[in-house]
């Protein structure tokens, strides 16, 4: 299927996109998806392991908990930034060429963590592994865009955004609790590095460049592909949408990620394995939301999915308010909260954008929707949740996520459908 690429339409994105040295053949979608789902994972992990380490580097650096929130800040911060202003750079020279130094770039900056002397160096570390990490991940999303057959990029995307909460989130705090048993928090920095050595070389040898089309039948195909340009993105409708969205979904996401185990401790008073009992739903719900609402979003569509996602996430968040301490019923809200915030994630960056943007600007418009979503609700959102706390209670936290979810809701009855079997049966 070939779509004119406007805001209501779906950019040609087909399935056997020619590949500069394609050695693979028809299993090329297959290895490119499973490549790129373990390269967003490692980002995934890269992440958040700093979570688990965080009492230990707490104690050997010498600083307190309100300067660990803004080491997750900072990198939120600037993978925004990256992500505006990197993520158009592989619609002008290539995937490729963005995708294997950004994801070196990040696993080193992960493994120098480990040799932080202090706050100071530490944040400035994870500030650049944001740059690296935010110039990697529109550019991903477009790669596996452009390798999926039309009717299975939500599928693809899905499956490959879920691996960031289930390798950071899930599995992380399994990871560092086993690495902790032999090495120090430093040493689990630096051998969290060799998987993204690792990938970088297979990337290296299986990724290929899509050549741009000089025949078809389409008209988009009959002209060379536009030159990126933020301006010409930003007019797209569905791009600006997806902007706000994203802001407001991050607002549940972040949230909930950063606070959530210390609101079940503080406020709750869990004990230590009840309260990471319920909070190991963040990263399975997060896993599980982040594939299942893109594929359903292929059948049913993208607008009601994402109007569905933002609504289920708010009424998940109210019920984890009035929920006691009771390790069952919060794992099951939490659970559903983060299904619902993380399916949004990766449904508005994924398919929605890469369907909206115009030809040859995927990783644009991706880019721009991630970096204000990650500015905004990945980083100063968690400055205003820390407010709140210190002002209100750490239970506060919880009614940011639930008023930006709640405005999301709002947001998506504004979305224009993208979803090729849905425009399909309109034809």
């Amino acid at each position: 299927m070939a779509g004119v690429a406007t805001s209501t339409h779906a950019p040609a994105i087909d399935a056997g996109i020619a590949m500069e040295g394609d050695k693979i053949g028809g299993n090329y979608e297959w290895v490119a998806v499973t490549l790129l789902s373990l390269g967003f994972g490692l980002v995934g992990l890269d992440r958040w392991i700093i979570a688990p380490l965080a009492p230990h580097i707490l104690k050997d650096l010498g600083f307190g908990p309100d300067k660990f929130g803004l080491l997750i800040a900072v990198l939120g911060i600037t993978w925004g930034i990256a992500a505006v202003f990197l993520g158009s750079l592989s619609d002008r020279i290539g995937r490729r060429k963005v995708l294997i130094p950004s994801l070196i770039f990040f696993s080193l900056a992960s493994g120098i963590s480990g040799l932080a002397g202090g706050f100071m160096s530490l944040l400035m570390i994870r500030g650049m592994m944001g740059v690296a990490e935010g110039a990697f991940c529109p550019t991903s999303f477009a790669a596996v865009a452009e390798a999926s057959k039309p009717s299975r990029i939500g599928f693809n995307q899905g499956l490959q955004q879920s691996m960031f909460a289930l390798f950071g989130l899930g599995f992380g705090p399994f990871i560092a609790t086993w690495l902790l048993s032999f090495t120090t928090w430093r040493g689990v920095f630096l051998l969290v590095t060799v998987p993204g050595l690792i990938l970088s070389a297979l990337i290296w040898i299986y990724i290929r460049d899509r050549k741009a089309p000089t025949t078809g039948t389409d008209a988009t195909r009959q002209h060379a592909e536009p030159s990126a340009s933020i301006g010409q993105v930003l007019k797209v409708r569905n791009v600006r949408i997806g902007m706000l969205g994203l802001l407001c979904a991050m607002c549940g996401i972040f949230t909930l990620a950063a606070f959530a185990p210390l609101y079940l401790t503080e406020h709750l008073h869990l004990d230590s394995w009840a309260a990471a009992s319920a909070a190991s739903a963040i990263g399975f719900g997060g896993f599980a939301g982040q594939w299942v609402l893109p594929t359903l979003s292929d059948i049913f569509g993208r607008r009601p999915m994402a109007i569905l996602g933002f609504l289920g996430g708010a009424i998940f968040v109210f019920l984890f308010i009035n929920t006691g301490a009771s390790t069952l019923p919060l794992f099951a809200t939490l659970f559903g909260a983060t299904v619902c915030s993380f399916g949004l994630l990766s449904l508005i960056s994924g398919p929605i954008a890469a369907e909206s943007a115009p030809q040859g600007m995927v990783s644009t418009a991706a880019g721009l929707i991630i970096g204000v979503g990650e500015v905004f609700g990945g980083g100063l959102a968690l400055v205003v949740a820390g407010y709140l706390i210190a002002t209100y209670g750490i239970q506060s936290m919880l009614y940011l996520a639930l008023g930006g979810l709640s405005v999301g809701v709002v947001l998506m009855f504004f979305l224009r459908e993208t979803a090729p079997r849905k425009l399909a049966a309109k034809s």
